[in-house]
């Protein structure tokens, strides 16, 4: 175990809360937000398209194992693979529906569904940018913390045993007529 650089399990647990959780948030808000009109097009609840599982459902996908790989990390390699995939998935949010019809047209995001300004941009905020802005800057403050923080020491020292010699030696009586001797 010499060789492992292991961290206390509580540097990356909150970060790897808040990242599976916004994980969650970006997976399901596709799904659940047309409950509550706060949605892209098709603006039906539980609809599926391919955009939605290439541009919310992977991502939020892999922000949740990057959060669960903070949660349970003892290693700091696993906890920077988790806070790496938390980086990688928030710039996937904020960046993919923007850079998705340079390579595809077949399938997006959509455009906001609602008809004010404010929430249309409150709904790409949510969505997307606002998202994958949070996931990235959580994610990185975490990987931060995780490698300024010291290795933690699991090896005690080896002591070496110390000799007794013969001069050290001193002989004791008890009370009952025996010796014994006292180093």
């Amino acid at each position: 175990m010499a060789g492992i650089m292991r961290i206390r399990r509580t540097h990356g647990v909150l970060g790897g809360v808040l990242v599976a959780l916004l994980g969650i948030w970006g997976a399901l808000i596709p799904f659940v937000g047309p409950y509550f009109h706060y949605a892209y097009t098709p603006d039906k609840a539980w609809t599926y398209d391919h955009g939605r599982l290439l541009l919310e459902i992977v991502p939020g996908s892999v922000a949740f194992v990057g959060g669960v790989l903070l949660i349970y990390a003892f290693s700091r390699h696993v906890a920077l693979l988790g806070a790496f995939l938390g980086i990688i998935a928030g710039a996937w949010f904020a960046l993919g529906s923007l850079l998705s019809p340079l390579w595809t047209t077949t399938w997006n995001a959509g455009v906001p569904a609602s008809s004010t300004t404010l929430m249309r941009t409150m709904e790409q905020i949510g969505f997307f940018t606002g998202l994958g802005v949070v996931l990235v800057l959580i994610s990185a403050a975490v990987a931060g913390r995780i490698t300024a923080v010291p290795r933690l020491v699991t090896e005690t020292p080896v002591v070496p045993e110390q000799t007794v010699s013969s001069e050290d030696e001193a002989v004791a009586e008890n009370d009952d007529d025996t010796t014994r001797v006292i180093r």
